[in-house]
């Protein structure tokens, strides 16, 4: 009973061995570039955003551009995309539902976003002579 299961191992051992000259790829992991945290929103913003948004809404936007509403997922993405390129900053994932109307993104878009983090304001920051904030990189 042994002998022939060890023999149908070995058989199955032979059908799915590699071949020493075939390279065995693991499958390559695309890493995002790192996130520059850092924007500054741009002094002509509000004009910017009301041309891309009468640029992808087209005739259906309304007088008042900040009211035109988000709902079509399709145009949402093509908007948003285009601003994030533009930009330089994209709307998080989790904050993609707080997006429901142009002046939403606006909102977003007004905020400018300071790449720092508790350390580096406490470092620049004046501090007791008794106090000192050493790191190594």
């Amino acid at each position: 009973m042994w002998g022939g299961r060890r023999k149908e191992v070995r058989e199955v051992e032979a059908d799915g061995a590699v071949p020493e000259k075939e390279e065995r790829s693991e499958p390559s992991v695309i890493q995002p570039p790192p996130r520059c945290r850092s924007y500054i929103p741009p002094e002509d913003l509000q004009s910017c955003l009301e041309s891309h948004v009468r640029e992808v809404f087209g005739p259906s936007v309304p007088e008042d551009w900040q009211q035109a509403p988000l709902q079509e997922n399709r145009l949402k993405h093509r908007l948003l995309a285009r601003l994030a390129v533009e930009l330089g900053h994209a709307v998080p994932n989790s904050q993609l539902h707080r997006m429901r109307r142009a002046g939403d993104v606006l909102g977003f878009y007004r905020a400018p976003v300071r790449d720092r983090t508790k350390i580096d304001e406490l470092a620049a920051a004046e501090l007791p002579p008794n106090l000192k904030i050493i790191w190594q990189q």
